[in-house]
């Protein structure tokens, strides 16, 4: 009976959650990736978009009331949830709303975090819950957001933020925060010039990771006064949580309490938000043993599963022999005497006879013709790559002929840098 009363109070507090994944971003930094589609909707590990994990976290959490708000060039990003996401049963109470930006208050569109989870109140209330979860929809980790809940309502907060300690250098991108010896928030900077360090970790910070637990009546609240102030720039981390400070109770969680399934126990979670973190995640998946789990039956990142055929790899012959090596390969692609070492095909990719493929991405649906040899290159959905193409061999070059570089000599190939049409993304 013990029992069951503990995991009635469980189901209880996630049927009186509503999760909103905040998935209007652009992403600016991701640069090319993102001129015609929103972040949250970038492709990732070969058969998955960034903003599953966030919606996969929820649905193994028990949380299954989500809202997500979309606004900069989300027609990719809608499509995906269209159809990707028909796990959750309506005639159970459960769903995913899709809330492009629609001008509710005047003629403006969301203009800040803040402001764009105030313009959709209506959709709240009419889910009347007592706790709202708020989450970025570009973030990669896996998290258990039922054990943050569940130290929200014990500890009393009114705001509890996720925390993970990040090095000092890397914290300039993140919110920063101060705590006392029980967790309470004591101050908070957003992107500080010259981040406050941790003193329980010598050399980190502790960061912010965009995800929060609110009482839903306490934030409504202060939306309103938020949504009053004119001096504001309607964000959560720059306006918001810092007018909260020594006159609400806010608390810390760590995200070493819920973490899933992270390599030796390390908490695993990472802002894509740059070209070259976006790489390297991706890469680090060419592992033996990486640091994000996708083979973890127990807590899957769920997806839009397409129904192609399984990968091939055909020819046998010298100098035109099909295989990867140390490579993540997504269904429908072929490999046809191509030789792909420490790279990702995402689905659909065609690599043609003698070429060769080093330590890149390939996204959905690119094509490479015979004798293509690339290394260190992201090459961008849609993209046809003809006979003979070389990329990430040569910066000057690669630059000559308009292909985007990042500062840690990254190639980027897009369809419009080839003269090609696209897609929506």
């Amino acid at each position: 009976m013990k029992q069951a009363s503990v995991n009635e109070r469980h189901e209880a507090l996630l049927r009186s959650t509503y999760a909103i994944v905040l998935a209007g971003g652009r992403g600016k930094r991701l640069g090319p990736l993102t001129d015609h589609r929103a972040k949250p909707a970038v492709p990732f590990a070969g058969m998955l978009k960034i903003i599953d994990f966030a919606l996969s976290n929820c649905v193994n959490s028990g949380v299954r009331r989500i809202g997500v708000l979309t606004q900069y060039k989300a027609q990719s990003l809608i499509r995906h949830l269209e159809r990707g996401w028909h796990v959750l049963s309506g005639c159970l109470g459960e769903f995913i709303d899709v809330a492009p930006a629609q001008q509710q208050d005047g003629e403006t569109w969301y203009d800040g975090t803040a402001n764009a989870v105030w313009q959709n109140r209506d959709l709240i209330r009419e889910s009347a819950p007592r706790y709202l979860l708020i989450l970025g929809g570009d973030h990669v980790y896996k998290m258990n957001y039922r054990v943050m809940l569940e130290e929200h309502v014990r500890s009393g907060a009114q705001l509890t933020l996720a925390c993970l300690a990040v090095p000092l250098e890397a914290a300039r991108d993140f919110g920063v925060l101060a705590v006392g010896e029980d967790d309470t928030v004591l101050a908070f900077d957003e992107k500080p010039a010259e981040p406050r360090a941790d003193p329980e970790r010598p050399g980190h910070a502790l960061a912010s990771m965009g995800v929060y637990v609110f009482d839903t009546e306490f934030l409504m609240a202060e939306l309103a006064r938020d949504a009053s102030d004119a001096a504001s720039q309607h964000d959560f981390g720059r306006d918001l949580i810092p007018a909260l400070l020594g006159r609400a109770r806010l608390r810390v969680h760590r995200f070493e309490h819920s973490c899933v399934g992270g390599a030796d126990g390390r908490p695993y979670w990472r802002d894509v938000g740059t070209l070259d973190a976006y790489y390297e995640a991706n890469m680090d998946l060419t592992q033996v043993l990486p640091e994000l789990n996708l083979y973890d039956d127990s807590w899957p990142i769920l997806s839009q599963q397409r129904q192609l055929p399984p990968a091939k790899f055909v020819l046998d012959e010298a100098h035109r022999r099909g295989l990867a090596l140390n490579s993540l390969v997504a269904t429908g692609c072929i490999v046809s005497g191509a030789t792909v070492r420490d790279s990702i095909l995402f689905s659909k990719v065609r690599v043609g006879e003698r070429s060769l493929i080093e330590s890149s991405l390939l996204l959905p649906d690119v094509r490479c013709g015979c004798d293509v040899h690339l290394n260190r290159t992201i090459v961008d959905k849609h993209c046809r790559l003809p006979d003979g193409f070389v990329a990430g061999l040569d910066a000057p070059s690669d630059m000559a002929r308009g292909l985007y570089r990042t500062p840690s000599g990254v190639t980027v190939v897009t369809p419009a840098m080839l003269g090609q049409a696209g897609g929506v993304g």
